[in-house]
């Protein structure tokens, strides 16, 4: 998309431009002008899209110069930007066609958000829609790195997808680890730091290739260079990682900071995985409880109870009962199948597929994707080829 920005301020075009180019597809700042008057007298030969007009040094008396250049882009989406409130500026910007209008200084999130209304109006397809799951441990040694990295493998292998999984970890982050024996050559910290080159083909160079459908954005090895990830990059990479993949998974770890909640606070659906234990119980209701604080709707945090083992003394009724929130799948206490897929860095839908835990995993794929995997059975069984026994 083509735009025009009208503006004298150079660090508010930087700003833009580099969010711009960020998008997919990229917003590309081709012109800028000064004032509304140079706009006017130097039109563009090529209409822009959108024209993006800088209100703050816009007198009362140039306020029809924005009515004027409307009809010079007739077919241009208009967006206003403000640092104060002004009820006659606002009103003649409607007039003029002004649908979106910013304050500044400049906020990342709700420019994009304007411009994926703008995009969708304009018709600029965005490749893909991709949900984003968050998978959260309410106590540590949960599984929740082992449930989500799986899971990963098993939606691109038996679903077809194409998924991408974003280890959160702050401190000595492994979900790489657990799926493949590849040593990543860049982390999320490093694609922080290199944020305003992200797009769709940079973001796929930089994950570890477990499959040709399934990547892992590995988390720093080095705990003080996870600094270099802020709330507002969390922001661009789930953007452009939604318009590449079908899923985006985040293994968010324990901790509740500015990064993990900006993380959530875009998450389609939230996962706290526990055991059946008093004292996950106890973590668990303490997370539910921020949860609450922060407004999210408990409609879309769907518990997960790892290591379950039928006729034990807590009961998923107790559980549901004592944390007033649906438990939606659980996984069986296959501790061989699960520690050898560990130690070998191996999926364990890939290493022993007859296993509870793989079993397990088909039907969270299913329950997930709203597709019967046995009806896909034929990917299946071409996939590790039928009738062959475990190792």
């Amino acid at each position: 998309m083509k735009a025009l920005l009208i503006s004298r301020d150079s660090q508010l075009y930087a700003e833009i431009a580099s969010q711009g180019a960020a998008r997919v597809p990229p917003l590309n700042l081709g012109a800028v002008r000064a004032s509304l008057r140079e706009a006017l007298d130097r039109p563009e030969s090529d209409s822009p899209q959108l024209v993006i007009v800088d209100a703050t040094d816009t007198e009362p008396s140039e306020v029809a110069l924005l009515e004027r250049l409307g009809r010079q882009y007739p077919e241009a989406h208009l967006m206003l930007l403000t640092d104060h409130h002004q009820p006659e500026l606002l009103i003649r910007a409607m007039r003029a066609g002004v649908r979106e209008v910013l304050q500044l200084p400049l906020v990342h999130r709700a420019f994009h958000e304007s411009m994926d209304r703008i995009s969708t109006a304009a018709g600029v397809s965005s490749l893909r829609n991709g949900k984003v799951l968050a998978f959260i441990s309410c106590k540590g040694g949960s599984g929740a790195t082992f449930i989500s990295t799986n899971f990963g493998y098993a939606l691109a292998s038996l679903a077809a997808k194409k998924v991408l999984l974003i280890d959160l970890h702050g401190q000595f982050g492994d979900a790489a680890l657990y799926v493949s024996d590849q040593k990543p050559t860049m982390t999320l910290s490093d694609v922080c730091a290199q944020i305003a080159r992200i797009d769709g083909p940079f973001l796929e160079n930089c994950v570890v290739h477990v499959t040709p459908g399934f990547g892992v954005l590995a988390a720093a090895d080095d705990p003080a260079h996870a600094r270099e990830a802020k709330p507002e990059h969390i922001d661009t990479i789930l953007r452009v990682a939604r318009q590449h993949y079908d899923y985006v998974l985040l293994d968010v770890g324990r901790q509740i900071d500015a990064v993990s909640l900006r993380a959530l606070d875009i998450t389609d659906i939230i996962y706290p995985v526990l055991q059946l234990a008093l004292p996950d119980i106890r973590d668990a209701r303490r997370l539910l409880d921020i949860f609450r604080s922060l407004g999210y709707v408990l409609d879309h945090i769907r518990l997960i109870v790892n290591r379950y083992e039928k006729g034990g003394k807590l009961r998923l009724q107790d559980l549901h009962a004592a944390l007033g929130c649906e438990v939606v799948h659980t996984f069986p206490n296959d501790y061989v199948a699960v520690t050898d897929s560990v130690n070998q860095g191996v999926p364990v839908l890939q290493l022993s597929r007859s296993s509870a835990a793989a079993r397990s995993l088909s039907d969270m794929v299913e329950l997930v994707t709203t597709r019967r995997v046995q009806e896909n059975k034929g990917l299946f069984d071409r996939l590790f080829g039928r009738g062959d026994s475990d190792d």
